[in-house]
Order: C-alpha cells, then structure tokens, then sequence
C-alpha cells in the first residue's frame, strides 16, 4: 500500500519506519523540504531530526505535502494538532483518500500542561473532517505513546486502541493496518462515527497527568467490561 506519513517528529518516524517494516511503500510529507533537511539537531523531545532517519531508512524519502499525497492512498497524519489542517491543505486533492488521523487539540500556548483547543461540543477529527468532506478521516492511536502505537505487545498485556470514523470501509483499513502492527481484534474498539473523536482527543487531559505523576509513558488504556 502507497502511504504518506505527514510529520517528521517521533510519531512520524515511529509510524514510517514501522509501516516500512511491513513492506508497504513510505513517503514522509513536510511543509518544506530543505528546511527540514537542513535540521541537525534533535527536536524538543530528543528526537533525531529527520535528516538522520532517512540516512537509515533508505526506502523511505522525503516530500513536500503534495508530492508526499500524490500516489498515497493512506494518510498518517502524525503533525501537530495545530498544524494539521494547514499541513492537509497544502496536500491538495484529498478526494477518496484516508486519512488515519493521529492528532490531538493541544494548546502549549498558557505553559503548563497543554489545554485542549477543541473540546465537549466538537473535535479537531470532527473540524477536519468538515473542512476536507470528501476525504475519509478515521481517527485513532492517539491515546498513547508511539512506541505501543506500533508494537502494542511490548506492553505485556492487552489494552485498547479507539477508533472513531464516518466511514465503514475506511475503518476496515485502517482496522487492518492497526492488526499488522500487533493489535488484537478484542483490542480494537469501533466507537462509531467521527463524532466519537471528542471522548479519545478529551482522554489527553487524563493521559498528560498520568506522565507527570509517574515520568513515564509506557502505559495505555484499557476498557474491560463485565456481565
């Protein structure tokens, strides 16, 4: 499958070299090419810019936005929430594609923990979609660190990876690259509509402070219910 993954930070990374693993073909999507290459230093987080991960990705190359969006029939759309929907208009036609939308409505503007900037009445997957209808937004694995994004096995138990989305067959793919990733069928919960992407982007709030009270992001959801 042609996929292009728009976002050179770790998530981006995380999700092009896992899904280049899986011998699908990977293009990463940037607002500006040069710019990006031209980085030498690691990002806020500590990762690697992006220069250095293509130097040992050798499949995987960089575009801009449109070029990246050309061929793709998937979207990772793995760019800061902020930046998401400049980074999808300057994609171009978006017609039939899929977009399996990661972002999260973050606002680092008041310091602190980030607020959310889309909340209760909507959702930035909700704005998204509304602002790009004829493309098919689906999202999920935004409730957790990249590394259980694409090996959830590493957590050494079962847990849970939402997905929120319009349309049936849109999610059936996304649903089939979240199983090559290792996720299980009874780890997969189908929310409903786009609609539904106002209770994962609300779950941030409760996973940000999670991080701050035990400095560690290895952990994830879990939805168990009972008779």
């Amino acid at each position: 499958m042609n996929i292009a993954v728009f976002g050179t930070g770790s998530v981006g990374q995380a999700l092009a070299n896992r899904l280049a693993e899986l011998s699908h073909q990977v293009v990463i999507g940037t607002r500006n090419v040069e710019n990006a290459l031209a980085k030498t230093k690691p990002d806020g987080m500590g990762t690697p810019p992006v220069s250095v991960f293509l130097e040992s990705h050798p499949s995987i190359s960089l575009h801009t936005f449109a070029d990246a969006a050309k061929d793709a029939s998937v979207i990772v759309l793995a760019t800061m929430g902020h930046g998401a929907k400049e980074a999808l208009s300057a994609a171009g036609n978006l017609d039939g594609k899929i977009i399996l939308d990661i972002t999260n409505p973050l606002d680092f503007s008041k310091g602190g923990l980030p607020t959310l900037f889309a909340s209760n009445d909507t959702s930035l997957g909700e704005q998204l979609q509304t602002a790009f209808p004829t493309a098919h937004f689906v999202k999920s694995l935004n409730t957790m660190y990249n590394g259980l994004m694409v090996n959830p096995r590493a957590l050494g138990e079962d847990s849970t990876v939402f997905v929120s989305g319009n349309e049936a067959d849109a999610k059936a793919v996304v649903t089939g690259i979240l199983k090559e990733f290792g996720w299980k069928d009874s780890e997969i919960l189908d929310l409903g509509d786009i609609t539904t992407a106002r209770g994962t982007e609300s779950l941030l709030p409760v996973w940000l402070r999670v991080y701050s009270a035990t400095k560690n992001g290895f952990f994830n959801f879990k939805v168990a219910t009972g008779k």
